[in-house]
């Protein structure tokens, strides 16, 4: 086969090099690079004055992507155009006496520009990259009338795995066929995952289930289609996918444990999107939940990626699980000349002034909880029903309202002091100059 490959690659670079050794073709070739020098200043003018007017497109990024990379190719549309009049113009001089390669260019300029400019539809480079590559290869074999011969090499070069037979055009076919579909998959499934999330009658962690189970599906299905095409029958990949699935399950335990908890998660719904959490020191709000992980963010904006296996295996506060509602603690004391029951009267009515404290719903309670040692403590207890807004600032603003509350109402917040008895006499002399 390799052989085989080589004589006619040997004979097909001799007939290359014999054509282009021409006149005629050297002629056309050169009119060729002629063309291209003006398209490109042209292009380098004009591009910069309509795409700042293309920037202005608001609300559809799909149309500004694909509107900003015709701008950015603004030199091969000059091209095609010079190129057509250049092919116009020598049909009508009659000069070079062929201008069958200036046609050809006009025409694969032509055909790279509309792939180059179509392609960018796709959001992944490398998918675009490939498409547009592979797309245009097909596209010039096309005009240069050579689809078969190429299509009868690539089939040449094969091999084969038991009753199964590998050329280079199925390995092709099969890997455009993985890319459509692929393509098709993620984009079905972006597209029913954004219907799937806009269900309000469903819960956040169903919605979020229901999208991935969606797009794991679809890819799958995507990868099934390619093998399919490739001429492999997915029955013998039955024992061989068992023995990689052992393998892999070893190797990627960690990965697993963590995709499997994932799916407790979505299934139990212990936690869902905008739940505040305390797992170990990390307190915030769960912004999304993912296959491996689950992003939580907290009060100074930082995003901890937090394995879903943690949620599983470690203890988890979830402020707002099965009640929004969340009661916090304020501790503090006051003199003894104090009177307690005024102090519980100030106390509550201060809570209940803060903007955040729900008064109306479940009203602030204050107990004496103990005689200290040079104070009266107290516990005020109230409730709240945004914890993601924050705990620490809630009860700085309670005690803020407590001060103020109390230094208008002549109570006094002891601290410390220790009386000091000498049992022993002390005689002092003075000391005279």
């Amino acid at each position: 086969m390799l052989d085989k490959l080589t004589r006619l690659g040997l004979e097909y670079g001799q007939l290359t090099i014999d054509y282009l050794g021409s006149p005629v073709v050297l002629t056309q070739l050169g009119l060729i690079v002629v063309v291209f020098l003006p398209a490109l200043l042209l292009s380098r003018r004009i591009e910069p004055l309509f795409e700042k007017r293309a920037r202005s497109i608001k609300g559809m990024p799909g149309l500004l992507r694909v509107v900003v990379a015709f701008l950015r190719r603004f030199e091969w549309l000059f091209f095609v155009i010079l190129l057509a009049l250049t092919y116009l113009l020598t049909s009508v001089i009659a000069w070079p006496e062929s201008n069958y390669l200036i046609y050809v260019a006009m025409l694969m300029s032509a055909a790279w520009l509309l792939i180059a400019v179509t392609s960018h539809a796709l959001r992944s480079r490398l998918l675009r990259r490939l498409f547009a590559y592979a797309a245009w290869m097909y596209v010039a074999a096309a005009i240069l009338g050579v689809v078969d011969d190429t299509a009868q090499i690539l089939d040449n070069a094969a091999f084969s795995v038991g009753n199964i037979r590998i050329s280079l055009l199925g390995v092709l076919q099969a890997g455009l066929l993985l890319a459509v579909a692929m393509w098709l998959s993620v984009t079905v499934g972006n597209f029913l995952d954004r219907r799937i999330q806009s269900a309000e009658e469903l819960t956040p962690s169903l919605r979020v289930l229901l999208g991935k189970v969606t797009r794991i599906s679809l890819i799958v299905l995507a990868a099934m289609i390619a093998v399919s095409g490739l001429g492999i029958d997915l029955t013998a990949l039955t024992v061989l996918s068992g023995a990689v699935g052992v393998g892999i399950g070893f190797g990627l335990q960690k990965v697993v444990s963590n995709f499997i908890s994932g799916i407790i998660i979505l299934l139990d719904q212990s936690i869902k999107p905008g739940d505040t959490i305390s797992l170990g020191e990390t307190f915030g709000w769960i912004r999304e939940l993912r296959a491996r992980f689950v992003s939580v963010v907290t009060r100074d904006g930082r995003e901890f990626l937090i394995p879903n296996e943690d949620f599983i295996t470690h203890e988890v506060i979830n402020w707002s699980f099965s009640d929004k509602y969340v009661r916090l603690d304020v501790d503090f004391g006051v003199s003894y000349d104090s009177d307690p029951h005024d102090v519980t009267r100030i106390a509550i009515a201060a809570a209940g002034s803060v903007g955040r404290v729900d008064a109306a719903r479940r009203p602030p309670v204050c107990w004496l909880t103990e005689f200290g040692d040079s104070s009266l403590n107290f516990k005020l207890r109230f409730w709240i029903t945004d914890p993601q807004q924050g705990l620490t600032n809630i009860r700085g603003k309670v005690l803020l309202a407590l001060w103020d509350a109390f230094k208008e109402n002549g109570i006094n917040i002891p601290y410390p002091h220790r009386e000091l008895i000498v049992k022993t006499p002390i005689s002092v002399t003075s000391v005279k100059d």
